[in-house]
């Protein structure tokens, strides 16, 4: 069974409580906030104005850049406001406010459940659409796709590797999409080799999804799917990460930054990206909505919610009933997720799910010293030194973090989840990588002047 080459650990994957529930529409919430920056790179620029009557699917934010991606309204309605709002994390964001007035669409959208297979259009006309629908990672990276369909100069795709294998424990977003809309992932992969220019896909699923692996197996069978194949991968994580799954599929390993999958002829998708891809080509319909996760222990009820952007995160808490005493929320799994301190916050294009955990589950250890014991070390899937990284950004010493490659963490936790001594090595990485790009961006605008 093919992984990744070093690190990883096996946290117990906690999908039994969510795995087995359908997908079920969200009921459209009165009233959304849309957030105009919900990717990597520069925010888009609000086109509406207080007052405004919009559509869904209506471009209601511009992008700024190359490496941005437009914003479109999630419901129809009136504007009531264009201001600054708490996001999860309570950090404050323009935001596009929607008052709901009925359920309107822009005509040209494709509404009907027709699956619609043959695509015809030229890659460059494909990426096109892509950028038009605002489509980001939906695997919690929130790239721009259209940047990572655009195969640089010099260089050439030979493979597209789709991204099933959600290894984060708690999520079964992608999972349920795998089993429930295996024809639209499979035509979004077709889309995607159209792209860049491959005959070859490949569809990586850890082991633990049998049926998921079975079902996709039937149906490229079944209908012809030539070229893609799907392959099981050891349970093991991170085997989601970017590096790692193209090192498991290709035994390639891509390069320190600021080398990209492309360097070893990789273009990666997510699942539920590719589902997007489909969407926006076949049907013409921007990113508004996505599968979400929402799971627990003790929750009352567990869901995946097919959800529309700027949705209240409390709505989808009150759906599943919070338990009783003191609960710590997660936009995202326990691993790599973070924490949701407004629940008025709205849902956001790289929110696969919430995590509601309570109990000892949610309390942290006491903090002691660090023993050496170096497992933080054999534990890092990019070879790097968490104890390390973390004591020079605890000390602000920049310069010595950037030379120890702290900018190659991906932050997938692997580090905090060993240490006996319960130390918070993620969070002073986050924030030492955080500081570090800061500072080579800086580098990098005073060099040009």
């Amino acid at each position: 069974m093919r992984t990744f080459p070093i690190g990883g650990i096996h946290p117990h994957d906690n999908k039994e409580w969510s795995k087995d529930k359908a997908i079920e529409c969200l009921e459209l919430p009165d009233e959304a906030k849309i957030p105009m920056i919900q990717h990597i790179g520069a925010p888009s620029n609000p086109l509406v104005k207080r007052g405004d009557k919009v559509l869904v699917g209506q471009l209601i934010g511009q992008s700024t850049g190359y490496v941005s991606a437009n914003i479109h309204a999630t419901i129809s309605g009136t504007v009531t406001a264009v201001d600054a709002y708490p996001n999860g994390q309570g950090q404050r964001r323009l935001m596009v406010v929607i008052k709901r007035e009925g359920d309107e669409w822009l005509p040209e959208i494709d509404r009907t459940p027709d699956h619609k297979r043959e695509c015809t259009l030229t890659p460059s006309e494909i990426i096109d659409k892509v950028r038009e629908a605002g489509i980001v990672g939906l695997g919690g990276a929130q790239f721009p796709t259209h940047v990572k369909l655009s195969v640089p100069e010099g260089q050439k795709a030979e493979l597209v590797i789709i991204n099933g294998v959600e290894c984060e424990p708690y999520l079964t977003s992608d999972y349920r999409n795998m089993v429930e809309r295996a024809e639209m992932l499979l035509t979004g992969t077709e889309i995607v080799m159209r792209a860049v220019g491959v005959s070859r896909a490949v569809i990586g699923v850890e082991n633990n999804k049998p049926d998921a692996i079975a079902h996709l197996r039937e149906v490229i069978a079944r209908d012809k799917y030539e070229g893609i194949e799907v392959m099981p991968l050891k349970m093991r994580y991170p085997q989601g990460g970017e590096k790692q799954l193209i090192a498991a599929v290709t035994g390639r390993q891509v390069p320190p930054p600021p080398a990209l999958p492309i360097s070893v002829g990789a273009v990666v998708c997510n699942v539920s990206t590719a589902i997007a891809i489909y969407e926006a080509v076949q049907k013409n319909k921007p990113l508004i909505e996505r599968v979400v996760t929402v799971t627990g222990k003790h929750l009352n009820s567990t869901h995946n919610y097919l959800a529309r952007f700027g949705t209240p995160v409390s709505r989808l808490l009150e759906l599943s009933g919070l338990p009783e005493g003191d609960v710590k929320l997660l936009n995202g799994g326990p691993m790599m997720g973070r924490s949701v301190v407004d629940i008025t916050a709205p849902l956001i294009k790289g929110c696969s799910g919430i995590t509601v955990i309570s109990g000892e589950e949610a309390a942290r250890g006491k903090e002691l010293s660090c023993i050496k014991c170096a497992k933080c070390v054999s534990a890092c899937p990019m070879g790097l030194e968490p104890y390390l990284l973390s004591k020079l950004a605890k000390m602000q010493k920049w310069d010595m973090a950037e030379e120890h490659n702290v900018v190659e963490c991906i932050e997938c936790g692997c580090c905090s989840y060993t240490c006996p001594s319960y130390l918070p090595l993620l969070d002073y990485i986050r924030i030492g990588k955080q500081t570090v790009m800061t500072n080579i961006r800086a580098r990098a605008a005073a060099n040009k002047k």
